[in-house]
């Protein structure tokens, strides 16, 4: 794997750029570019997409590490690494919340920085390896799934679904006739419907916005389920709500 990882280094001091370029290469990784700005980092993982970013939270310009891995993450789900150096609360929070796979603190030894990419290296190789196998638990066709249920595949109609609940590397699909668990995690899940009718509103749960009761400003009601709302997930759900 390690001669096929592909990394982006998003780092404004060329110091410490070079010295991970020089560490990344001896360990036998593939560095595609170094970018010092926010706005190069966006338009280079555009361009030439990396498996892996090293992004600086702290970056100089008109945009930090943070505000670009926004960015980069609308156009494709990159597995970001961020480095950081003293970030206040807020900004760690607002990092912590675009889910990077990890995070290295300056000043970083080269052991750290080595065991930190290898381990989500392995990551990104589960994930793939789940992609995988995800047909053999769930089946995608324009306005329904199929899911392995009792030793066979359960057809369940995406209007029936009503939310979608993560249950550690299992989601629970609930609909308005039943549950079904299945061994796929919920981000998976996510990625394979494409369905607009369907939102993530938490870590743990996706909901079918079709089927909202009521919506404050903390959590959600769909059939008497109480759901929390992350803050991170809110506004992309009153994007899709017609309110008045």
């Amino acid at each position: 794997m390690n001669q096929k990882t592909r990394i982006l280094i998003v780092e404004d001091d060329m110091i410490i750029a070079a010295n991970i370029l020089v560490q990344l290469s001896n360990l036998g990784y593939e560095v595609i570019g170094i970018e010092t700005r926010g706005e190069e980092a966006i338009l280079h993982a555009k361009a030439n997409i990396p498996d892996i970013i090293l992004l600086d939270i702290n970056l100089k310009g008109t945009i930090n590490g943070v505000e670009a891995a926004i960015e980069i993450n609308k156009y494709n789900k990159i597995p970001i690494i961020y480095l950081t150096a003293n970030s206040d609360e807020a900004t760690f929070s607002k990092a912590k919340a675009t889910h990077p796979y990890a995070f290295i603190s300056k000043p970083f030894n080269n052991l750290n920085l080595q065991r930190t990419i290898a381990l989500v290296v392995d990551q990104i190789e589960e994930n793939k390896v789940e992609v995988k196998d995800i047909t053999e638990h769930f089946e995608l066709m324009a306005d329904r799934i199929f899911v392995r249920h009792n030793g066979r595949m359960v057809k369940l109609l995406l209007d029936e679904i009503l939310y979608i609940e993560a249950d550690r590397n299992y989601s629970n699909i609930i609909t308005s006739n039943g549950n079904y668990l299945i061994s796929t995690t919920l981000k998976v899940v996510e990625k394979e419907i494409k369905s607009p009718i369907f939102i993530r509103v938490h870590r743990s749960f996706m909901v079918n916005i079709s089927k909202l009761d009521v919506v404050t400003d903390n959590h959600l009601e769909i059939n008497r389920k109480v759901i929390p709302i992350s803050k991170s997930f809110k506004q992309d759900l009153l994007k899709h709500l017609h309110t008045i």
